[in-house]
């Protein structure tokens, strides 16, 4: 009976994991993605600057008129950086930012018509 039980929960858990993979969760940019309602953000660091790529449902976001902050805590240091709109879908630190392995990082992101999202992210 256990046995079942152990084999129902690896099954069950199989099988979620696919899910998880099909919202979209896959860097396009080599960084670290995180979910907030239908939004998919990747952050990624880029020639000493943090770069945050916005998708709605696996399509590019426009992120014109969009604001931000980013803040980034790595080995015991606090560092803040504002965030404006480059590219079709990007927000780009305007400061050098140090997205070390182990980070840790919010960002506020106040989309056009929208409420402000907040995302967290670990560096790996």
């Amino acid at each position: 009976m256990k046995k079942l039980i152990a084999l129902t929960a690896i099954a069950v858990g199989m099988a979620m994991s696919g899910q998880a993979l099909a919202h979209g969760a896959t860097p396009k940019h080599g960084g670290v993605v995180h979910n907030a309602g239908d939004l998919s953000f990747e952050l990624v660091g880029k020639d000493g600057k943090a770069v945050i790529y916005v998708d709605d449902h696996g399509a590019e976001l426009p992120t014109a008129g969009a604001t931000g902050t980013l803040t980034v805590l790595s080995g015991g240091k606090k560092s803040e950086a504002l965030l404006e709109p480059t590219g079709t879908n990007a927000l780009t630190s305007k400061t050098e930012v140090k997205l070390a392995r182990g980070a840790k990082a919010v960002a506020s992101i106040t989309l056009p018509g929208k409420e402000a999202i907040s995302v967290r992210f670990s560096h790996k």
